[in-house]
């Protein structure tokens, strides 16, 4: 049970969807070499097997993606346990909240464990989108957008998403666009990225768009974590992890993942960040989920109970809505 910024108990249930398979029982030896080959490839998420033909990028699922001609998460075949629809009001659907998530390049020199702009696309959009529409007063577009920086429509999107911006590349044309978008009001959101390898990528990049300015850590009495979820913990215990590693670790407790460190070996990312970039008024520009899985909250909430109870509903869904609901009304 979760308390609202009201103090009101609440209690969240997976999305009901169509044609959503029944859990069996699995073979244990299977069901053992399938985590542990997960672990491996899905860990870090680095999904970014291309076809080097039409700009074509592939979900975790195996949809083709073309880079250069989507538009919306809708338009993109779930690859978990499908994805919920709602309409709005006829002649109010513009008058939304949109989930839009960038689309970048990434950078091949640095954290190999760094994955792309598509990771847990579409569901974590879609979802995510469903449930601030269920949770707070927000109307919420049900189809959500996904483009470049260059994009004449970026301008229309007060709020943008990054996501694993540890292998964070921008192009000489997307500094100056993305400097002007966040001094003119609009907010970027960074998340699923872990490690200071990672973090010192997304960081140098950041400093080509906003030299002159510094992250600052958010603390745990910031408003943004008492809005529509009065979260009243360590920041820790909002950490989320990757839904193989979450599961597996169900009963010790386990949040936070391994990731390569940049002098070799591996760092155990335990501490959880959530930092900011500040404008002149105390305006957040930009807000940077760091050690932390949200996304997997978001997008496989159907595919395992012991995940869902646990780290969607008390931590990635809870965080979520709190950062977007705040961020839309300050």
């Amino acid at each position: 049970m979760l308390k609202t910024g009201r103090g009101h108990s609440v209690s969240m249930r997976p999305i009901p969807r169509r044609n959503q398979p029944v859990k069996k029982a699995r073979n244990v030896v299977l069901f053992a070499v399938l985590v542990a080959l997960a672990a491996g490839f899905c860990a870090a998420q680095r999904w970014r097997d291309r076809d080097s033909r039409d700009g074509i990028i592939y979900t975790e699922g195996g949809v083709p993606v073309n880079e250069e001609t989507v538009k919306t998460a809708r338009e993109i075949a779930s690859h978990s346990t499908g994805t919920p629809n709602w309409t709005n009001e006829a002649g109010f659907e513009k008058d939304v909240f949109t989930f839009a998530r960038i689309i970048r390049d990434e950078s091949p020199y640095d954290s190999p464990s760094a994955g792309s702009w598509i990771t847990d696309f579409p569901d974590s959009d879609l979802n995510l989108s469903y449930r601030l529409q269920q949770m707070t007063s927000l109307k919420v577009d049900p189809d959500g957008r996904v483009m470049r920086l260059t994009d004449p429509e970026l301008v229309n999107y007060p709020w943008i998403y990054m996501v694993e911006p540890g292998s964070l590349l921008l192009r000489d044309e997307e500094v100056p666009i993305l400097k002007k978008y966040l001094l003119n009001g609009g907010v970027l959101m960074a998340d699923d990225f872990w490690g200071e390898w990672q973090w010192e990528r997304f960081d140098r990049e950041i400093k080509r768009v906003l030299p002159e300015r510094e992250f600052m850590e958010l603390p745990m009495d910031h408003p943004v974590f008492h809005g529509v979820f009065d979260l009243r913990v360590q920041k820790n215990q909002l950490q989320t992890p990757n839904m193989w590693q979450g599961r597996r670790h169900q009963y010790d407790g386990i949040s936070w993942e391994r990731h390569r460190r940049k002098e070799g070996g591996w760092e155990e990312c335990t501490e959880m960040h959530v930092r900011a970039i500040l404008d002149d008024q105390g305006r957040i520009m930009i807000f940077a989920v760091h050690n932390c899985d949200n996304g997997d909250g978001w997008e496989r909430e159907g595919e395992d109970d012991y995940f869902f109870h646990e780290f969607s509903e008390k931590r990635a869904y809870p965080l979520g809505i709190n950062i977007l609901f705040y961020l839309m009304t300050h």
